[in-house]
C-alpha cells in the first residue's frame, strides 16, 4: 500500500485493476470506497457487478482482506480472480491459471491460507525476473519510466482476459488468453 510501492513490480494488479476500471467506469470516475481494509468498486457488466478489490495491507497479509471481502458478498472461491506479478513470466506476459502453487509470492500464500484452498483463479502478469541483484529490492522498487511504459499494452491484454474470465469462465478464457499469449 502507499505511493512508496506504487509504481514497483510488486503493484502491477493494483495497475490492471485500476486500468480495469477506467475501461468500464471512463478515466476517474470510478468510486472507490474503504472497507475490508481495502479499496473496492462495482464494475458494471452486463450479466452482473465485478467486484474489484485492492487491499491496503501489505502483500503478505493481503488475503485477509480477500476473505473479508469474499465473506462479505458471499462468493464462492470460484467467483475470484486474482491479479498478481510474477516473476517467472518474461516482462509483460499476460496468463490466465487455475489453482497451483505461490512461488514464493507472499500475497498468494496469504491468499491460499486465508481461502483455505490454492484452487482459485489467477491472472499472472509478468515482470521478469532482475538480472542481477535481490529479488525483493526488483519487486519493491519503482520501475523506470521506460520500462512502466513498456507495461502499458500488457494492461489492456489484462483487461480483455478479466472480460473473457468473467464472461466466459476460467477454462474458456485460459484457452483463448494463454494461446494468444503464446504467439510470436
Amino acid at each position: 500500500p502507499g505511493s512508496r510501492y506504487a509504481g514497483s513490480p510488486h503493484n502491477v494488479g493494483f495497475r490492471v485493476v485500476n486500468h480495469f476500471a477506467e475501461r468500464h467506469f471512463g478515466a476517474g470516475r470510478a468510486v472507490w470506497s474503504q472497507r475490508f481494509d481495502a479499496e473496492f468498486a462495482m464494475a458494471p457488466l452486463e450479466s452482473e457487478p465485478l467486484v474489484l478489490l485492492k487491499p491496503l495491507r501489505f502483500m503478505n497479509r493481503s488475503g485477509e482482506s480477500v476473505r473479508q471481502a469474499m465473506t462479505f458478498f458471499e462468493l464462492p472461491t470460484d467467483a475470484a480472480l486474482i491479479v498478481h506479478d510474477e516473476l517467472d513470466l518474461p516482462f509483460g506476459g499476460v496468463k490466465l491459471k487455475l489453482g497451483g502453487g505461490e512461488a514464493g509470492h507472499n500475497g498468494l500464500k496469504s491468499i491460499s491460507a486465508e481461502l483455505g484452498t490454492r484452487d482459485y483463479a489467477r491472472l499472472r502478469v509478468g515482470v521478469g525476473r532482475p538480472v542481477d541483484g535481490d529479488v525483493s529490492d526488483y519487486l519493491l522498487s519503482p520501475l523506470p519510466s521506460a520500462r512502466s511504459s513498456e507495461l502499458e499494452p500488457s494492461l489492456g491484454e489484462a483487461c480483455a482476459a478479466i472480460d473473457l474470465w468473467a464472461a466466459h469462465g476460467i477454462e474458456a478464457a485460459m484457452n483463448r488468453v494463454n494461446r494468444r499469449s503464446a504467439l510470436p
